[in-house]
C-alpha cells in the first residue's frame, strides 16, 4: 500500500536527528495514521522494532515497576530476534495504554537510554493518562495527531505542486480564476471524503463516493464498538447519541437536552468529555477575548463542538454527495454548519503539533445581542477573530462589534472567495480603521495562526 506524505513526518525526522531528543508520544484519535506514519519513519533506520502489547499482552512483563530499560531492550531483542542499537534501531511500543507501567516507563528512556530512539502510541490513549497524574513531565514529549488536513489530501494525490503555489497567493496576488475555481472543486470532494487515511486512500484507488461511504460507515462501527471501554458510567447507546448530536448541532452553541431529553446535562456532558478525549469531537469554547492567553476569559457554559472528521460526519448524516457536488457557492458554504466545522478542523491541524490544540469562539453575552465570531485565534501574539462568509454579502455588524471592544485593527474572513482584502472605518470608534484580510477555505494554512 502506497504511503501518503503527512506534515507530521517532518517533525519525526527532525525529533530522530535532534541532539535532545525526548521519548516521543504520539496522541490522536483511532484510525488518523499514527502507527503508520511511525513505521514510515522506521524505513530511515537500520531497524525497526514495533510492539503492540494489546496483540501481544506477554511482553507486558517486561515493563515492571522497577524497570531496567537497558535489560528490557536486551530481553525485546532477543524475543523479537532483531537487534537495539542506539543511533541505528527505532523501538515503537504501540497499544501502550493497556499498560501504564509501559508508559511510566518511557520517562527512564530519557534518564536512563537517552541514546535509543523510542516512540510509542496508542488508542484511547488520553482515557489512560487521565488516570496518570503525572507520566514523565519534562522527560517524555508529545505529539498530537489529526486526520488528513485539506493540503494533505492534494499531496496525497500528486498536487504538492498546487500547495506550494497556493500558499505564496495572498491579496495582493491572488490566485488565477481557473485554479481558484479547481480548488473549490477539490474542496467538495474533500467535504465528502473528509481526512481519515482509509477513506482518503479509497477514494485515490477507486474514487466513488459509495465506497468511500462504505469506509465511512466501518470507521464508524469500530468506534462505536469502542464505547464499550469507556468507562462504565456512560452507557454506549448514549455515546451514540451524543456524537450524532454534535453532529447535527454544528456550529452552534451545544444543547444537552437535544442530544437526549430523557439524560441529565451532567451525565451528557460527561459524555461530551469522554467523546473529547477519544478525539471524536472538538470543544470551541467561548473567551472574552480581552487578552492572551484566550483561555484565562473561558466560559465552558457556552461551547460548540466539532466533529472530528467532516467526511464520516456527512455519512452518518446520509448526506446525498449531490447535495455538496451541485450546491451553489453559498449553499455550500451555509450547508448545515459543515464549513465552519471544516474552518475549525483545518485551523487545529495547522497548529503547532507539539502543543494541545485549544480552540476558541466569542460570543455577545449582552442582554438582546446574537453577535458571534465564529473562531478567535492568536497571532503573533495578538488576538486574530476568524469569519466563516459564504460570500462577500451580509453584514459583518458581529466582527466589528468584537473589534470595537478590543481595539483591533486585523482580521480574517474565510470563503470561497478569491485572496483578497478591504478596509471599514469604524465611525463608533477613535482611529477606528479596521483591516479584513480574506483567504479562501481551501487556504487555511496559508494563516499562520496558534
Amino acid at each position: 500500500m502506497s504511503y501518503f506524505k503527512r506534515h507530521i513526518d517532518q517533525k519525526l525526522l527532525d525529533w530522530k536527528e535532534s541532539d535532545r531528543r525526548k521519548p516521543l508520544l504520539i496522541r490522536g484519535a483511532r484510525q488518523v495514521g499514527k502507527s503508520t506514519a511511525v513505521r514510515e519513519l522506521g524505513k530511515s533506520f537500520k531497524y525497526f522494532v514495533e510492539i503492540n502489547l494489546e496483540k501481544q499482552p506477554d511482553l507486558k512483563q517486561l515493563f515492571p515497576e522497577n524497570i531496567d530499560v537497558k535489560k528490557t531492550c536486551e530481553k525485546l531483542s532477543g524475543t523479537l530476534a532483531t537487534p537495539i542499537i542506539p543511533g541505528e534501531t527505532l523501538l515503537f511500543i504501540d497499544e501502550i495504554q493497556v499498560c501504564k507501567e509501559a508508559i511510566m516507563a518511557l520517562r527512564y528512556f530519557k534518564e536512563d537510554y537517552p541514546e535509543l530512539h523510542v516512540i510509542a502510541a496508542g488508542s484511547l490513549l488520553e482515557f489512560t493518562l487521565e488516570e496518570l497524574p503525572s507520566f514523565g513531565v519534562g522527560r517524555i514529549r508529545s505529539i498530537y495527531m489529526y486526520p488528513f488536513s485539506f493540503d494533505e489530501f492534494l499531496m496525497a494525490q500528486g498536487l504538492d505542486l498546487v500547495v506550494e503555489f497556493k500558499k505564496k497567493a495572498n491579496s495582493e496576488e491572488p490566485l488565477a480564476e481557473k485554479a481558484h475555481k479547481d480548488l473549490v472543486e477539490q474542496l467538495r470532494t474533500f467535504y465528502l471524503v473528509g481526512g481519515m487515511p482509509a477513506a482518503v486512500t479509497e477514494w485515490i484507488e477507486t474514487h466513488s463516493y459509495i465506497e468511500v461511504s462504505h469506509v465511512h460507515n466501518d470507521i464508524i462501527d469500530t468506534y462505536n464498538d469502542d464505547f464499550s471501554k469507556y468507562k462504565k458510567r456512560v452507557s454506549p447507546v448514549l455515546l451514540r447519541q451524543v456524537l450524532r448530536s454534535v453532529a447535527l448541532q454544528a456550529g452552534n452553541k451545544f444543547i444537552c437536552s437535544q442530544a437526549s431529553r430523557d439524560t441529565k446535562s451532567t451525565v451528557v456532558k460527561e459524555a461530551l468529555h469522554l467523546l473529547a478525549l477519544a478525539g471524536l469531537v472538538v470543544p470551541v469554547v467561548h473567551t472574552d477575548a480581552n487578552g492572551v492567553p484566550l483561555g484565562a476569559e473561558e466560559d465552558a457554559n457556552f461551547t460548540k463542538y466539532l466533529f472530528f472528521d467532516l467526511g464520516v460526519m456527512q455519512t452518518m448524516l446520509g448526506i446525498p454527495a449531490s447535495d455538496i457536488l451541485l450546491a451553489s457557492e453559498v449553499d455550500f458554504v451555509n450547508k448545515g454548519g459543515t464549513s465552519e466545522m471544516f474552518a475549525g478542523l483545518e485551523i487545529q491541524k495547522y497548529r503547532d503539533c507539539f502543543v494541545k490544540s485549544e480552540m476558541h469562539y466569542w460570543v455577545n453575552h449582552e442582554k438582546g445581542s446574537q453577535a458571534e465570531v465564529d473562531y478567535v485565534t492568536v497571532r503573533d501574539n495578538t488576538i486574530l477573530p476568524v469569519e466563516v462568509k459564504a460570500n462577500t454579502k451580509g453584514s459583518m455588524q458581529s466582527l466589528w462589534i468584537f473589534m470595537r471592544g478590543r481595539s483591533l485593527h486585523d482580521a480574517e474572513r474565510t470563503s470561497l472567495e478569491n485572496f483578497g482584502q478591504f478596509y471599514y472605518y469604524d465611525t463608533k470608534a477613535e482611529n477606528a480603521e479596521r483591516h479584513v484580510d480574506i483567504v479562501p477555505l481551501y487556504a487555511l494554512s496559508n494563516l499562520n495562526i496558534k
